[in-house]
């Protein structure tokens, strides 16, 4: 038998894109025949791979790596929910947080180009998220990350693997803790009312504007006396007080005592949260919506044409 160079499996790597260690193993398997390796790696990686590709990750797991004030959280997605259990796709997560964590990389192409083997796969993160999608036979993909390094102490919460929290403070470390889970459960969108989006408070006034309108309308129906424009923009107005006190983590009452404010029990504890980050596995990514029937429908009509 040939002996396998490293600059076969090199070669075989550009032609197929395949995880290092198949390229090796297909090499092996094939006698150093390229064509032949070629044509394994396609039965067993490649059609696999690419079909993959184009499928919606919309599924999938959030993982924290905390280490004193360095840290990442990572959400990692896969096409659907059986695959979250499986141990080869959560020791992924969990080892792209922890590279994360170390490493802080700059953006998901460097993320991506760490180093990193499991199991046969290797020896970068995006090979074995490669050699992975060939395993298990789905698509797989690293959505997005965010680090830390150090300048405050970290605290995080995980609410199973679907949503993730990761708080930046000083002061009490159980506080710190109370306030991510809170955070999971209250969804907050910034940390005060001024840090509130300038897009979502728009969004806000037009929704209770638009109320306001229909209000108009109803009132006017019953031969009501229509508002003064004051009085409407005052109502406009109140709404959104409200919305951006509902919205921002200081002004929501704490999940574990309502008669306390996040901010109020905060200091209550000389502790200061500085910031947070929160992530929803597959927030914001349209989910295909199978048709049943019309699937059926599909196969009955294949099958006539048998």
């Amino acid at each position: 038998m040939p002996a396998i160079t490293a600059s076969m499996v090199a070669e075989l790597r550009a032609k197929t894109d395949a995880p290092m260690m198949e390229c090796k193993k297909a090499l092996t398997e094939a006698d150093g025949n390229m064509d032949k390796a070629e044509e394994l790696l396609r039965v067993k990686l490649g059609n696999k791979a690419s079909k993959a590709a184009s499928r919606v990750t919309a599924e999938g797991i959030v993982a924290a790596a905390i280490d004193g004030g360095k840290g990442a959280l990572v959400e990692v997605n896969c096409e659907t929910d059986f695959v979250t259990k499986n141990d080869d796709f959560l020791a992924f997560g969990q080892a792209v947080a922890r590279l994360a964590a170390e490493n802080t990389p700059a953006d998901l192409a460097a993320l991506s180009a760490l180093p990193l083997t499991q199991g046969d796969f290797g020896p970068t993160v995006e090979d074995v998220r490669k050699g992975l999608i060939g395993k298990i036979g789905e698509n797989m993909s690293i959505r997005r990350f965010r680090c830390y390094d150090g300048a405050v102490n970290l605290a995080s919460y995980l609410h199973g693997t679907r949503i993730g929290v990761v708080v930046e403070y000083t002061g009490d470390a159980t506080a710190a803790k109370d306030v991510a889970m809170h955070i999971a459960a209250m969804k907050p969108v910034a940390l005060t009312s001024a840090d509130v989006p300038a897009e979502l408070i728009e969004k806000e006034r037009a929704v209770a504007a638009g109320k306001a309108a229909e209000d108009a309308k109803t009132a006017e129906a019953a031969g009501k006396p229509a508002q003064s424009a004051e009085i409407v923009a005052k109502r406009i107005d109140g709404s959104v007080q409200k919305y951006l006190k509902e919205v921002s983590l200081f002004n929501q009452s704490f999940v574990k005592n309502d008669k306390q404010t996040v901010e109020q029990m905060l200091k209550s504890v000389g502790t200061v949260v500085s910031g947070f980050a929160m992530f929803v596995v597959g927030e914001g990514i349209e989910k295909k919506q199978d048709d049943f029937a019309a699937e059926v429908a599909a196969q009955v009509a294949a099958a006539k044409g048998q």
